[in-house]
């Protein structure tokens, strides 16, 4: 059984070669990367980093300034759209497909089912995104198949909160937010009455923090009822229905997995009721949960989630050890504070929400995240997950216009990525530094992907007798069968030599057997002798930012 690797595609900027790069400039100006771009070739590539999972994201028909009347879409007002792209999770119709993203506009679901094949047939998994708690301002289904009702489409607008209504609306009260309304058609957007803002915003007036470009469905929570917010789930609300056809259509798509944005903000008494339907039809499928706040992990992944997000602890924690924060040994808390779930976490240093390493706002160097990639993606059997361009050293240092220069990676402008043209359409222009952060990134991966130990086997952590080795070294042991995997990490600038304690529990508990064996390190091919017994120190030198993999055959 393979390590899952989910690699995070932002599909509309990864096969962009334009290399205009205009501040909020248009689709025409700045170009968009096409599914076409995600071929053969490229998926290979994709793939010898270690990945089995690719996540398509942003490929649902979302909000965007660009006009695509002229193919029967309707036109989004720009005063409820976020940048000219718009933002992928503004969903304007569910059953359709971004058109930004289709070489011919018409054929834009045959072009995404085609990629779904091309990756099948690269011995990948598809994920793509699944956004439940809210839609774009101005949703409307044109795509939707024969006999299904429209979200909002039967709703009593007079009502604040109803079973049977998709929205939550203020009734007699226009949609009046906190800043102007006057787009670039020249005419003013009008809704009334205005509908309840995507994130739990309830009054009419939501600022410019809020998200304001979207709104809020109702899964049978009163939240401003007399008495506070009540539950009402019998009879099944309206909207859980529309949602799950939602998942069962894209299911039969050949999707493998739904990444669920903001899975927290719907109760979780929805998903167990949506996943066991999904999973009754498709039982392979996985859901893979945006939940942020741990006291929940666990009822999430009772109402059916594979795996969770686990930003707010381990993500959190590493990048604190990355930037000199907190010691390594800290990482041992975060592991603990899950460890009875640890399967169903999933690790990662970057996505399309997060300052990317190289940013001047993280570590201002890829290579600085090398101990956290090897610590997150060799630790447990857990998914990881990483970002097109991490790789590369992406810094996501541009000013590309909604998006400021924050270092993270445009969601809502049309842009192209420097580091992804060079790594996948023109290798030739890749520097020094990128080739050589790109090739550990797929000998760790590889690692993790192909080493029983890593995906199957047992889990030591050698901290608790190592706390004379530093704040900046963190290491463990994995085993499977006869093979162990000694792994150490060093967050340090400095080259580090240490000595590893493996205690006499850690030989016990993982039925290691005493002696003198070769090792390898599988990061460099070097050879080592090494004396495992118990209490005995280990002693190695472990690169700066680097780590060692040392590999024992027993």
């Amino acid at each position: 059984m393979n390590k899952v690797i989910i690699y995070q595609i932002f599909t509309r900027l990864f096969g962009n070669r334009n290399q205009t790069n205009h501040a909020n400039g248009t689709l025409q100006e700045n170009g968009c990367g096409k599914m076409s771009d995600i071929d053969t070739s490229t998926l290979k590539r994709i793939r010898s980093l270690g990945v089995t999972h690719v996540w398509y994201t942003g490929v649902i028909r979302h909000a965007t300034s660009t006009d695509y009347s002229a193919f029967g879409i309707p036109r989004q007002h720009s005063a409820v759209v976020k940048g000219k792209a718009g933002s992928p999770y503004a969903i304007a119709d569910y059953y359709d497909i971004d058109p930004d993203l289709a070489v011919d506009v018409n054929k834009r679901m045959a072009e995404f089912e085609a990629l779904v094949s091309r990756t099948h047939k690269a011995g990948m998994k598809v994920v793509i995104d699944f956004v439940p708690n809210h839609v774009a301002r101005q949703y409307h289904s044109v795509c939707k198949p024969d006999g299904v009702c429209d979200l909002g489409e039967n709703d009593d607008t007079n009502m604040h909160f109803s079973i049977s209504n998709n929205f939550y609306y203020c009734w007699g009260q226009p949609f009046v937010p906190q800043f102007d309304l006057q787009g670039e058609e020249g005419e003013r957007y009008c809704e009334e009455p205005a509908k309840a803002t995507g994130n739990d915003c309830f009054g009419n007036n939501p600022g410019r923090n809020d998200w304001y470009e979207t709104v809020k469905l109702n899964y049978g929570i009163d939240y401003c009822d007399a008495g506070g917010r009540s539950e009402h789930f019998s009879p099944i609300p309206d909207t859980w229905g529309k949602m799950t056809d939602i998942l069962l259509f894209w299911a039969s798509k050949g999707v493998d997995a739904f990444r669920c944005d903001m899975a927290e903000m719907v109760p979780a008494a929805f998903w167990s009721w949506a996943t066991d339907k999904v999973k009754y039809r498709y039982p392979e499928i996985k859901f893979i949960g945006e939940v942020y706040d741990p006291s929940q992990y666990r009822n999430y992944i009772y109402a059916g989630f594979d795996w969770l997000y686990d930003k707010v602890g381990m993500y959190d924690c590493v990048r604190d050890v990355i930037c000199g924060r907190q010691p390594a040994s800290s990482i041992s808390r975060q592991w603990q504070a899950t460890d009875d779930i640890r399967n169903n976490m999933l690790y990662f240093l970057e996505n399309h929400d997060e300052q990317r390493i190289a940013s001047e706002f993280f570590a201002g160097d890829g290579k600085k995240g090398i101990p956290g990639l090897i610590v997150s993606a060799l630790m447990q059997q857990n998914p990881f997950m990483l970002y097109a361009g991490q790789e590369f050293g992406e810094q996501g240092m541009d000013a590309e216009g909604f998006s400021g220069r924050d270092g993270r990676t445009t969601i809502f402008d049309y842009w192209t990525v420097p580091s992804l043209n060079r790594g996948y359409y023109n290798r030739r222009k890749l520097s020094k530094d990128e080739k050589s952060l790109e090739v550990v990134y797929s000998k760790v991966l590889n690692i993790a992907k192909t080493e029983k130990a890593v995906s199957e086997g047992s889990f030591y952590d050698l901290m608790y007798v190592n706390g004379n080795i530093g704040n900046s070294i963190y290491t463990f042991i994995r085993k499977y069968g006869k093979e162990i995997l000694l792994v150490m990490a060093n967050f340090s600038a400095m080259e580090t030599d240490c000595g590893i304690n493996v205690p006499r529990h850690a030989i016990e508990f993982l039925n290691i057997s005493e002696g003198m064996f070769e090792a390898t390190d599988l990061l460099t091919e070097e050879k080592y002798v090494i004396t495992l017994k118990s209490d005995a120190y280990i002693e190695t030198r472990v690169p700066a930012y680097g780590g060692r993999v040392l590999k024992i055959k027993q």
